[in-house]
């Protein structure tokens, strides 16, 4: 038996993350608190407050329970195709998940919101440098609702990740699933990871089939439950993410990429290019491991696990030459 590779930490814990979140801070419905509460409900460790345009660090809801990420979310909106109709306007959405939230606090509690105009991709990428030099991860966030394609995203440098699922787009008009749009940036030669949430607002009641919460999480595998454990393993890829199943070990052993997964229908190995790994269950019937024989000139591998009810978990890219 050769050494194992993993490429989810074999050690850890899983923590269930919402890494995309609004409050009444800026234009949702629930009070920090309260999404707190009825996360941890729900099973959810960590939340990144992602308040529009406001960077916040709610540090006093931290506990041995409990995560809440200092950050926000900025925009970079086009022009007005119609006067007053938002609805076509081209737009940039980026996390910033914080690494350092004692770092420069005055200067990220002023502002945080870019300068640069739409179309201005020199000056996009001059501001990703001045927030990583600040401490943060930054996320590009889906793309399909922002009305963008390959040229607006293409350029993009610095990135630390990309939203592959948003849960509430994916109520807004079926935006939510973004799987292509990764394996573009991940084609140019980015090393980026991917990560879904819930983009929620809540303003529709946790009964209502509208309700934009606890639909797309991200798993995080951390030694414990701190602050900076928990962003120690974003910095490190030690996560998956998910519309529903899970991945519970992911590595490579004796030139076999070896997936143990809750119960799924298929289990794909996603490539740089047109070739793809797969298991599929009979009719009627799951899986929950797949071995796949590497042959070294996938370029990057990615796992994708879909569940019947036609929800995915994805793991990040793992580029071969590492």
């Amino acid at each position: 038996m050769g050494k194992r590779i993993w490429l989810l930490p074999e050690q850890g814990t899983f923590y269930k993350a919402n890494l995309h979140a609004h409050t009444v801070v800026s234009d949702g419905k629930l009070t920090p608190e309260e999404m707190k509460r009825e996360y941890q409900k729900r099973g959810y460790s960590v939340i990144a407050y992602t308040d529009h345009r406001v960077y916040r660090n709610h540090a006093e809801l931290n506990d041995d329970s409990f995560i809440a990420l200092a950050s926000c979310e900025v925009d970079i909106d086009g022009p007005y195709k119609t006067p007053g109709d938002y609805s076509r306007v081209q737009t940039y959405h980026i996390n910033l998940y914080d690494t350092r939230p004692d770092y420069e606090v005055e200067r990220k509690l002023k502002s945080i919101m870019p300068e640069c105009e739409y179309g201005d991709m020199d000056g996009i990428n001059r501001y990703l440098e001045e927030m990583r030099e600040l401490g943060f991860l930054a996320c590009y966030n889906h793309p399909y609702w922002s009305l963008q394609t390959y040229d607006d995203y293409k350029d993009l440098k610095g990135l630390w990740g990309m939203e592959i699922f948003n849960y509430g787009c994916e109520h807004d008009g079926l935006y939510g699933y973004h799987p292509q749009s990764y394996d573009e940036l991940l084609r140019l030669g980015n090393h980026l990871y991917c990560v879904a949430g819930d983009d929620n607002h809540n303003l529709a009641s946790f009964d209502d089939p509208l309700c934009d919460s606890f639909g797309g999480f991200t798993c995080i595998k951390a030694e414990s439950l701190t602050y900076e454990h928990i962003i120690d393993s974003l910095k490190n890829g030690h996560f998956y993410c998910s519309m529903g199943p899970e991945i519970e070990e992911l590595y490579i052993e004796d030139g076999e990429l070896v997936v143990k997964c809750s119960p799924v229908e298929k289990i794909y190995v996603k490539t740089e290019g047109r070739g793809c790994h797969k298991k599929l269950a009979p009719a009627g019937e799951t899986i929950r491991e797949a071995r796949f024989r590497l042959g070294g000139t996938e370029g990057y591998i990615r796992v994708d696990c879909r569940d019947s009810h036609g929800r995915h978990a994805n793991s990040n890219a793992w580029f071969l030459d590492r």
